[in-house]
């Protein structure tokens, strides 16, 4: 912990280095998210509800996913790009270091600019709970945090995948990205919206639907099933074949030579 202490240090104190980039960069992660925002005012603007689902409940949903989404963006960003690791030898020094190869990993890149999208997804979230008359209590609040954390580790695991996945081709499959950008995308809306075929497969596969579908008709007694709440908490369990896989990989890893 105390390793990935000083890497946090050391990669803020670099941004900082660059304060205006810093902030027109965060600036610009924020403008992103927003037109994405515009896009769900317009929809629902037009059509008032989709699939039972108000407008201020989407953004509900929509806020808690981008929250733990961009969690998982801002600190697994060094599996994400870990491609570029590959190829240009870089992993060969990771390798040979007395320390966790992981958490090396993990912290070889902080994305403290995506605080603007984190600031995107908590003024939506204000929104929501102020419009949605969601009647709160303790349960509820801690569902919330279980959603955002299921979200974070949900995310990261499938990072993790993508990078594994580089020991065998070298460069990132473009395919991943159906399952890191495209569920950010599709995660604007309940997941039931897509049919009954996609929300099989974001239950059994790729567990999106337990950090967000079902946690969220919890929220908005649309299904009033206690053990929705902890729902988020199975989805953690996603990490471990991700980690499984990744160790897989490093022991098929040979070195690009770079």
């Amino acid at each position: 912990m105390k390793l990935y202490l000083r890497y946090f240090i050391i990669h803020l104190k670099s941004i900082m280095q660059y304060k205006t980039s810093f902030l027109l960069t965060a600036l610009g992660q924020f403008l992103v998210s927003f037109n994405v925002f515009l896009g769900v005012y317009f929809m629902l603007h037009r059509f008032y509800r989709i699939k039972g689902f108000t407008f201020s409940e989407v953004l509900l949903c929509f806020s808690i996913l981008l929250m733990g989404y961009t969690l998982a963006e801002c600190f697994a960003r060094g599996f994400d790009t870990f491609s570029s690791t590959i190829s240009n030898g870089d992993f060969d020094r990771i390798m040979v270091r007395p320390r966790n190869v992981m958490l090396q990993v993990l912290g070889s890149k902080i994305e403290f600019t995506r605080v603007g999208r984190m600031l995107q997804a908590i003024v939506m979230f204000i929104y929501g709970i102020y419009k949605s008359q969601v009647d709160w209590n303790f349960n509820k609040i801690i569902t919330v945090i279980f959603m955002i954390i299921g979200g974070a580790v949900l995310f990261t695991g499938i990072f993790i995948i993508y990078a594994a996945f580089c020991f065998f081709t070298i460069e990132g499959l473009e395919f991943m990205n159906i399952f890191i950008d495209g569920a950010r995308e599709f995660g604007k809306y309940p997941v039931n919206i897509y049919g009954k075929r996609v929300l099989q497969i974001a239950t059994f596969i790729v567990p999106y639907t337990l950090v967000q579908y079902y946690p969220l008709l919890y929220l908005l007694e649309k299904d009033a099933k206690d053990w929705y709440m902890f729902l988020p908490l199975l989805a953690v369990l996603f990490i471990i074949p991700c980690y499984l896989f990744w160790k897989v990989g490093i022991k098929h890893y040979k070195s690009t030579g770079s």
